[in-house]
């Protein structure tokens, strides 16, 4: 959430940075609501001093045993007015930060400037994608003849856009996680296991509600959601917490399989498990001081693609624009790998920096050692990483001539086989 002050105090600076956005709320709806909360409050803050001062004058003339019949009668109406006020109050501030809460973050400075993926810029590139010498099959067709993905299964069970993992590719998607997981705690992150059910507040303290509902699976009569990304439950283990300065920056990673309708997508990636309702995904997680986020958020990608590098898998790092961004980012980075059947690079890990948006809406803060001031703290997030799409370039680019796969050598030991 955006601090309704620096909207108002800077209306059109946040009106050009949000252009590309897809932000859907009027800005100056924003600022008349606001100047309206503020002259209910002054003229409530008014009545409640002439609400003080007639108390005061009734009780000195019961004092003197005086009649203060007329002082009662007056201070009567004056309450009945706060009350009607009062009210009023409430339904300006319910709408006020109904709208706050569907506004995006507003893109850091060097973020390009563009509607979507057209504009955003690629950063750098490692390692060099493999020269086959023979056609190479696709990640489902490869899954299928090795018998260790089950399409039709995965429908029988459950519909469309789930998938069936088994025998050696079930022990390989457990293998990835258990491998991100170590490799992570070994950086210095802190593993959490986090619940999989997740209460509507901590999706609105994320920014996944009221914005992204459409995409969410909610539990029929109650306040409970499966789980969209780790990145939710992870931060809001922090919810409404006054850190301590000395605690920061807090490093945690988790996983968790995700849930998500994939609303708006349909369409997209209908071929094999790029794109599914349910996936795996090892998270990292940062909160920060203001001045540390923006090396943390570069530190952070760094840790991520170097995963990448241990599996010997090419990939680009693509810094996205403003309209490619994620509603809670201020800034993202994408790390993609290289699949063959696709013929390009595809995203297996968004970085972001969400500055104090997320940390606004869940009431995280820390309190400076120096001079006991409490500011926001600064949230980050990355996938560490997408285990599905993990599975999938390993199949793709470790794939042999005889139709088997190759295990990278650093899966071996969690593996315990080098060959599928």
């Amino acid at each position: 959430m955006l601090d309704v002050k620096f909207i108002v105090n800077n209306l059109d600076y946040v009106k050009e940075k949000l252009k590309y956005r897809n932000c859907t709320v009027s800005l100056d709806k924003i600022a008349s609501l606001y100047e309206e909360r503020r002259k209910i409050v002054f003229e409530v803050d008014n009545l409640r001093t002439e609400q003080k001062s007639l108390s005061k004058q009734i009780g000195f003339i019961k004092s003197k045993g005086g009649d203060d019949s007329e002082l009662r009668e007056k201070i009567s109406k004056v309450s009945e007015i706060i009350e009607k006020k009062e009210e009023e109050l409430e339904k300006t501030e319910e709408e006020l930060n109904s709208l706050l809460l569907m506004i995006p973050n507003i893109p850091l400075d060097d973020v390009p400037q563009a509607e979507d993926e057209k504009g955003n810029e690629v950063i750098e590139y490692w390692g060099e994608p493999r020269k086959f010498n023979f056609e190479p099959l696709p990640h489902w067709e490869i899954g299928t003849r090795l018998g260790i993905m089950e399409f039709e299964a995965a429908s029988k069970v459950a519909g469309s856009g789930f998938i069936v993992m088994k025998d050696k590719g079930a022990k390989l998607e457990r293998a990835i996680i258990n491998f991100f997981l170590d490799h992570n705690t070994s950086l210095g992150y802190k593993e959490i296991f986090i619940p999989f059910l997740i209460k509507g507040e901590s999706l609105k303290g994320t920014g996944q509600l009221p914005k992204f509902k459409d995409d969410l699976y909610k539990v029929d009569g109650e306040d409970l959601y499966l789980n969209p990304t780790a990145e939710v439950p992870l931060v809001n283990v922090f919810r409404d917490a006054i850190l301590k300065e000395e605690e920061l920056p807090v490093y945690v990673t988790g996983y968790a399989p995700s849930f998500r309708k994939e609303a708006g997508s349909y369409g997209k990636d209908t071929r094999g498990i790029l794109r599914q309702h349910q996936f795996n995904k090892v998270e990292l997680i940062k909160i920060t001081k203001p001045e540390d986020s923006e090396k943390e958020h570069l530190a952070m990608v760094k840790d991520a693609a170097h995963i990448l590098q241990l599996l010997g898998l090419p990939y680009r790092i693509v810094k996205l624009s403003a309209g490619d961004m994620g509603f809670a980012s201020a800034k993202c980075y994408d790390i993609e790998v290289w699949l063959p059947s696709y013929g390009t690079y595809r995203e297996i890990s968004s970085v972001s920096n969400c500055l104090d948006f997320q940390a606004r809406r869940a009431n995280i803060k820390f309190r400076r050692k120096e001079n006991q001031k409490v500011d926001y703290v600064h949230t980050l997030n990355g996938s560490g990483l997408a285990v599905g799409r993990t599975v999938i370039a390993i199949l793709e680019n470790y794939q042999q001539n005889d139709g088997s796969v190759i295990i990278p050598e650093v899966l071996r030991d969690y593996t315990k086989f080098d060959k599928i």
